[in-house]
């Protein structure tokens, strides 16, 4: 069963979901509800793809305070 969800967000967050939505082929509402979906669960329940793991561990011992975007 599906419920209405009412958000108060500020504007310039609901344009960038939509953009990001639209850029995904997806609604905002799926987006969210994909969000919702991963809440509670645990890291291990999560796939990490081989290109993310590949980066574990790849800033430990830096000084990340030095980058600016």
């Amino acid at each position: 069963m599906h419920t209405k969800l009412t958000l108060r967000l500020d504007e310039d967050l609901i344009r960038r979901a939509k953009v990001f939505a639209s850029s995904n082929g997806k609604s905002v509402s799926q987006v969210v509800a994909d969000y919702f979906a991963l809440l509670g669960r645990e890291a291990e329940d999560i796939p990490i793809t081989p290109a993310v793991r590949s980066l574990r561990g790849a800033l430990r011992g830096a000084d990340v305070d030095d980058y600016h975007g």
